[in-house]
Parts: structure tokens; sequence; C-alpha cells
């Protein structure tokens, strides 16, 4: 894999986006602009015309030909390659934007889905006119564009949900799988935090297999034997993660930010922070 050079999206003036709240683009078709690795402060939905590997949430997801995909900000995400050069078009959103059933409720931004959605000929033609006719709205001064873009996602959203809705569909292999699935699920719940005095509270492979009420051990294999890694190894790296969140896009103090992550001292938290990204917090923030 190669390395990802740490820049911003092209053309995105993040203040303007908090202020409108969305924001519709033409996807840069240069084959040198990858997007800055980690997670963001928001939502993401786009379709694309090319070859290209994403990390999202460390697993590789390939995208040949055209395909809609859909961006949790909780997931850290990068652009790894693009083999050709790609085209298309992205719809990117705070979460208070398009706060409903869309949302929330939706699998396609559901963590641990697929987040890419294969289209055919017929059903790439028609998810193209409708970014482009969102992409002309927003570009447009009509008084009422936001509710018309809202619209246009919500019909997208469905779109795909119709196209391949087996995807979405909780199947499991096995009683392992089916845990596995649920840690991960209670494990994002957690997140993210929006209070500096409401802190975590599981923090342990202990604390989620008492919520889950089967024996640690049990929760354990399944875990390691489902994904690959521990539950340990899957807690620290969404805690990290969130812990950088917090650092880059809140003006929270690091013992705020420690205490809410569930950390009992300042000091305990600047060594776990250190251990596992060999910074610490201060210093991750300055950079």
């Amino acid at each position: 894999m190669q390395n990802e050079e740490q820049i911003e999206i092209p053309g995105l003036n993040k203040a303007d986006l908090r202020l409108k709240g969305f924001k519709v683009h033409a996807l840069p078709e240069s084959t040198d602009v990858p997007v800055k690795a980690g997670r963001r402060d928001f939502y993401k939905m786009g379709l694309v015309n090319g070859d290209m590997t994403i990390n999202y949430g460390g697993q590789l997801v390939e995208i040949r030909g055209t395909a809609i995909f859909f961006v949790n900000p909780q997931v850290p995400h990068a652009l790894v390659r693009r083999i050709n050069r790609t085209s298309g078009y992205a719809c990117i959103f705070t979460e208070t934007f398009l706060n409903g059933r869309e949302l929330q409720d939706s699998p396609l931004f559901r963590v641990g889905e697929n987040p890419v959605v294969t289209l055919n000929a017929e059903q790439a033609a028609f998810m193209t006119s409708l970014f482009e006719k969102m992409l002309s709205v927003y570009d447009g001064d009509y008084l009422y564009k936001g509710d018309l873009v809202k619209n246009y996602m919500a019909l997208i959203i469905h779109e795909a949900l119709r196209i391949q809705p087996a995807q979405h569909s909780a199947s499991f292999r096995n009683g392992e799988s089916r845990l596995t699935h649920l840690f991960t699920e209670q494990l994002e719940k957690q997140f993210p935090i929006e209070r500096s005095d409401e802190p975590l509270r599981l923090r342990s492979p202990q604390d989620y297999a008492r919520h889950l009420n089967v024996h640690v051990n049990y929760l354990n294999r399944s875990v390691r034997e489902t994904t690959g890694k521990t539950t340990s190894a899957h807690i620290s790296t969404r805690i990290i993660a969130e812990a950088k969140a917090l650092l880059q896009h809140s003006d929270w103090s690091v013992a705020e930010i420690a205490y809410a992550l569930g950390f009992e001292y300042p000091a305990y938290f600047n060594n776990y922070f250190k251990r596992l990204t060999g910074s610490t917090p201060n210093v991750f923030r300055k950079v």
C-alpha cells in the first residue's frame, strides 16, 4: 500500500460547509489527489466512475466501473490508489443537515457494512442524472435549495437500497459472527462523544461481555476468529480514533478529553495515546 498524502479535499471550505450544512461538487479527475486519511466531521455520498481502492475502517474496498459510495465520518477512511482516471460527483453534508430516518436508520451508513453499491449501465445513467440535478440546484440561486437537495439525497439513498438490498440484510454464518456484529454495533453506539462530563461506559472486553451477557472468553474468541483482531484492539482503535477527532475538531482540553474517554487521570490518557500513536495528545493537536 502506498503512503497517502495528508492533504485536504480540493475546494472544500469547512466553515462554509458547517454554515450551509451541505456541499455538492464534481470529483476531480486528477490521479494524484488522494483524500486525507482519518475521520472527518461530515458524511458523504458519491458516484464514481473508474477504478480505485479505498481503505475504509481498515478494510480495502475496491471500486470497479460505476458505483455509489457512502461514507460514515466515524469510520477512518482514505483513498489508497487510483488505477485509471476517475470522474463522478459527491455530496458532503453534516449530521444535522440530514437528520431523519434516511441517515440515522440507513444501513448504507452503518459501521461494518460495505459502503459501495455497484451499478449497471441503466442504474448508472439514472444515478448520474440525480447527481447532476443536485449539483445544478446547489450552484443555482433557488431559495429552498437545501430542501430540494435533501429530496435528491433521500431518493439516491432509497434507490441504492432497492438496487442492492441483500448486501445490507443481517445474515451471520454462525454465533461467533453474530456476537462480533453485536459487539461492533455496541462499540460504535458509544460514539461520537458530545459531552465531556459523560465518560464512556464500556471500555474493556469485560465491560462489553457483561453488557452482551456472554463470558469474556467467548467474546474474545468470537471477535478474534471473525475479524482477525482482538477485542481489545478494536476498542483501542476506536478510542484512539475518537481521541484524534476530539483533539482536531474540539476546543476541549486534554484533561476533558481524557475524562470523556474514561481515563481517571490525564496522565493515563497521555501514556495510552503515546503508546498507540507514538505522539502525545498535545503534540498531535499542534500538527
